[in-house]
């Protein structure tokens, strides 16, 4: 078990994914320090790691899509020996004017704080060592209608990820990207029957199962992770389908009104 002087730095840690990375890195051990912007939610998760680990666990309610954000983060909890950069957001929408102020944010959020959250992390890991696990997706390897800043951002993260390990890697730092496909977390908003079938079919995991498997490459040093069957044969099965159909379907199934 690691020393409790170990602390692992989480982002959107409130629920989720974020939430189920700060438990196990609890039961490993792992003193927290724990990210996000929903002020009561961090609190209860702070409070229920504390009481069910009985590890150190401090928390920081904030904007993690302001620029400039990383520095006041990497301030408040300095030299992490782990970093987990989860924090995400999701939206499927066809482009336009109108939901310009969530592109922005997505694009603050996924890349403009990742990015410098791993460089700054990463600089102050070179003189101890340490880790940092990054969440792209498997839509990283789909662009498609509805969903094209958050391919375009997950399929940055990737590339980022990749090249920022093998600088860092000679001085003992280690960066893994994980690819995951889709998760049974808040960000997609299905109906209950449906969630609970495509769970059983494999189609969906669950965020223990997602986030044991991160882990686990986490401390193997794996550069890049894609967990799941479904990693492996959807993006080639979409790949495959004419260009007028996804086209057909995007207008048919996301932007309802033509």
């Amino acid at each position: 078990m690691p020393d409790l002087q170990k602390t692992a730095l989480v982002t959107g840690a409130s629920s989720g994914m974020g939430l189920e990375f700060a438990r196990q890195l609890a039961q490993k051990g792992y003193a927290l320090a724990i990210v996000s912007n929903q002020e009561k939610e961090l609190a209860d998760a702070a409070e229920s790691i504390r009481t069910e680990f009985g590890v150190p666990v401090q928390s920081l309610c904030i904007d993690l899509a302001q620029h400039g954000i990383a520095e006041k983060v990497l301030a408040w909890c300095p030299a992490p020996d782990i970093l987990i950069n989860n924090a995400g957001m999701f939206f499927m929408e066809y482009l336009g004017p109108e939901n310009l102020g969530k592109v922005r944010t997505m694009m603050a959020l996924h890349m403009e704080t990742v990015t410098e959250l791993s460089i700054l992390a990463g600089t102050q890991m070179k003189e101890k060592g340490g880790r940092i696990l990054n969440i792209s997706s498997m839509t990283a390897r789909i662009p498609a209608p509805g969903i094209a800043i958050y391919s375009a951002t997950k399929a940055y993260l990737k590339s980022f990820g990749k090249s920022l390990s093998y600088e860092l890697r000679p001085f003992g730092v280690t960066v893994t990207t994980v690819c995951p496909a889709a998760v049974d977390t808040g960000l997609y908003p299905l109906p209950d029957r449906l969630r609970r079938f495509l769970r059983r079919i494999g189609l969906i995991r669950t965020p223990e199962w997602l986030v044991r498997r991160s882990l686990r490459a986490l401390f193997h040093g794996r550069r890049t992770f894609s967990p799941g069957l479904t990693n492996a044969l959807l993006p080639p099965l979409i790949a495959l389908l004419p260009a007028r159909l996804i086209d057909y379907l995007g207008l048919k199934w996301i932007r309802k009104d033509s």
